[in-house]
């Protein structure tokens, strides 16, 4: 099934630790021509993506805690709010996966809510890593995410422990119900596999293959 709005679905994403300012202003050039949901970006270019952005609809993504989601809870929610003084109009943070693993959901929960708390009514996407997690861990964290109040569950980092998977997407979807959204990130390189997280339940796609999936071509790379 086609879906002609898909651009609207992509948060057209450069996360790697080596990108520079031309790459980013191309970054913008490219979200601003297709209509993209937003950039993804990593915190130092906020200002720069708020400043190429203004006056689209294009929104500034960032990350917070990432790519580990090990840092504290206090770190995260600043972290969190100078983004948001930059520019930053979504935050996708990454979850405690270690408190996860460790079972202690009282943790997983408080985190996620240090960091909408700072958001103040912005929008945040918990990163789960999914790779990482069993079935039952990715309900837990899902659980855990719409608790504390968060708008979107998110699968991936895209940083090597697996990517979106139709089936993640799925059991995401079927955990959070219709309240909360959900996004794939990692893998997601073409049309068709676009449609078929689509399909699967996903309503944000994270993807640096974004103007190949809206050409019907195909990208490469690992986000």
């Amino acid at each position: 099934m086609a879906h002609k709005n898909i651009a609207r679905m992509i948060d057209h994403t450069l996360l790697k630790p080596d990108a520079t300012k031309d790459q980013i202003l191309q970054l913008c050039k490219e979200a601003r021509e297709h209509v993209f949901a937003s950039v993804c970006i990593n915190p130092y270019w906020i200002s720069l993506a708020a400043k190429e952005l203004s006056g689209t609809e294009v929104k500034v993504c960032t990350v917070v805690g990432f790519p580990l989601g090990a840092s504290t809870s206090e770190a995260k929610a600043f972290e969190t709010k100078d983004a948001i003084a930059k520019g930053a109009e979504e935050i996708d943070m990454v979850m405690n996966i270690g408190a996860l693993k460790s079972g202690d959901l009282e943790t997983v929960e408080q985190d996620i809510r240090a960091v909408v708390e700072a958001a103040n009514g912005v929008l945040v996407k918990v990163i789960l890593e999914t790779g990482l997690l069993s079935d039952e861990e990715i309900v837990q964290a899902s659980k855990a995410s719409k608790a504390a109040g968060a708008h979107f569950v998110k699968t991936s980092t895209g940083f090597g422990y697996g990517g979106a998977t139709v089936e993640a997407v799925r059991l995401m979807r079927q955990t959070v119900g219709p309240e909360l959204g959900v996004k794939a990130s990692g893998g997601v390189r073409d049309l068709a596999g676009a449609e078929a997280i689509i399909e699967a339940g996903a309503n944000r796609i994270g993807a640096s293959a974004s103007i190949a999936i809206v050409t019907g071509g195909t990208g490469t790379g690992t986000y």
